[in-house]
């Protein structure tokens, strides 16, 4: 156990370690070495040494960083480090016992997603010029991203025979290639099939291709370059708002619990295959109307 009379060498053995070994990045390196020198400092403080420690001296400690105001985040990344470093020290046969095989990781919660309110989405919609091909492709495609709640990739990845423009509906191909029919709605079918019938045959001139919104060449567009337009078009909208590849199918589930939709419903639709991940969203809901109420109520 003398090992453990020396924590700072100690430390920094590991350390030099898990850089030589594991080829960890300097910044992980970094943080796992302020994360145990101070749990080495806190150590001292209540009288043991590293090699003392059980399992409620660590959860002691971390109530002690969450009482100091420590994010959940901030200590997950902690206990990350005790655990590496006392696998570590058992793997040596420095100690008989890991204190920290039994302690869970903090709950980190989850961000709400950023969403945009309805009328900003209705002035990125707005946005291109549907005059020229290009402005009518993006339009096209922007309303029948917010229609349908489509992520970036499945949007981009259409072809013609998904679209069932008669029946209103588009087939879409989501994750592990898990199909799902999802309505488009009257504007977002009226603005495809203006942009069928003129833009893209223009796009396309005299070449062929199923892609429904091909790019340069006749491929499908690229993730990379729909997300440019985007944010061009979120500029010439004026929004200064944080956006993201994503901000779109937030605000389609955000607006459809907004109003009175079942969540359920709202699942199927962007083809989560656990309610709990589409569960969030209900607290963007929440919010958005805790919002309302302390901007408008009288006592709010």
């Amino acid at each position: 156990m003398s090992n453990f009379h020396n924590p700072q060498g100690l430390i920094t053995a590991w350390l030099d370690m898990l850089w030589a070994e594991r080829g960890v990045s300097e910044h992980t390196r970094a943080a796992y070495g302020r994360d145990l020198k101070a749990f080495a400092e806190y150590c001292t403080s209540v009288g043991k040494d590293l090699g003392q420690i059980i399992r409620e001296d660590i959860l002691t400690y971390l109530c002690a960083r969450h009482e100091a105001g420590q994010s959940a985040r901030s200590s997950a990344r902690a206990l990350a480090a005790l655990r590496s470093f006392y696998r570590h020290c058992l793997r040596q046969g420095m100690i008989e016992h890991d204190p920290v095989a039994l302690v869970d990781n903090p709950k980190i919660p989850k961000p709400l997603p950023k969403s945009l309110s309805e009328s900003d989405v209705e002035l990125l919609l707005e946005a291109p010029d549907t005059e020229t091909p290009i402005g009518l492709r993006d339009r096209a495609m922007l309303e029948l991203l917010y229609a349908c709640g489509l992520r970036v990739s499945e949007l981009v990845g259409l072809s013609l025979s998904q679209l069932n423009l008669r029946q209103g509906v588009v087939r879409v191909y989501g994750k592990g290639r898990k199909e799902r029919l999802v309505p488009m709605g009257r504007a977002a079918e009226r603005w495809l099939e203006r942009y069928l019938g003129t833009a893209r045959p223009q796009l396309l001139a005299m070449g062929e291709s199923d892609a429904c919104f091909p790019g340069r060449g006749g491929d499908a567009m690229t993730r990379q370059t729909f997300w440019y337009r985007i944010k061009h078009w979120a500029k010439v909208a004026g929004i200064e708002k944080p956006l993201s590849p994503h901000t779109l199918r937030h605000a389609f589930a955000t607006h459809l619990l907004n109003h009175g939709a079942d969540l359920r419903v709202v699942q199927l639709l962007l083809g989560h295959s656990d309610l709990s991940t589409t569960q969030i969203y209900t607290a963007v809901a929440r919010a958005r109307l805790q919002a309302l109420h302390g901007e408008h109520h009288p006592r709010g």
